[in-house]
C-alpha cells in the first residue's frame, strides 16, 4: 500500500472515529433523562443532528494529540486493540480535564461534580480508539 493510500485510509478511520465518539458521547449524556426525553417524543433526527454537530468538534479538538498518537503508532508498527482503546480513553480524559483549567485558583465545582461526564468523555475515546483500529489500527506500519 502506498503512502499517500495510507494516509488517506487513517484519515477516513479518524472521521469514523470521530463520529462513533460522538455518537458514544450523546447517548452517554442523554442516557440519564432517557425517559423524559422518549415521552416528550425527542425524534431520532434530533439524536443524529447532535452526532453530526459533535462529530467536527470532537475531531477538531483531539486532531493534534491524535495525530501523535496515531505518528508513533505508525512508526513502530503497534497494532494491538488494547493499545488504540486505552490511549483513546486516556486522550479523552487528559482533554475533558484540559477543558476547565482553574487558572484563577477559586474552586468553583466539587472534583466529583464533572464525573459523570468524564466517565461518558472516556468511553467516547475508548469507542473512538476502537473504530480507528478497526479500519486503520489493525495494519499499522504496513506501509513500510
Amino acid at each position: 500500500m502506498s503512502v499517500v493510500a495510507r494516509v488517506l485510509v487513517m484519515f477516513l478511520a479518524y472521521v469514523l472515529a470521530c463520529v462513533a465518539a460522538s455518537a458514544v458521547f450523546t447517548i452517554g449524556m442523554l442516557t440519564p433523562e432517557w425517559a423524559e426525553l422518549a415521552s416528550s417524543g425527542l425524534p431520532s433526527v434530533a439524536i443524529l443532528a447532535i452526532v453530526a454537530i459533535g462529530a467536527p468538534i470532537i475531531g477538531v479538538v483531539a486532531a493534534l494529540p491524535a495525530a501523535l498518537v496515531v505518528a508513533i503508532a505508525e512508526g513502530f508498527a503497534w497494532r494491538s486493540v488494547l493499545f488504540y482503546a486505552a490511549l483513546g480513553g486516556a486522550l479523552a480524559l487528559a482533554l475533558s480535564y484540559g477543558v476547565d483549567l482553574n487558572w484563577g485558583g477559586e474552586v468553583s465545582q466539587p472534583a466529583s461534580y464533572f464525573a459523570h461526564e468524564r466517565q461518558v468523555l472516556a468511553a467516547a475515546g475508548i469507542a473512538g480508539g476502537l473504530v480507528y483500529w478497526l479500519f486503520a489500527g489493525r495494519s499499522a506500519g504496513s506501509w513500510k
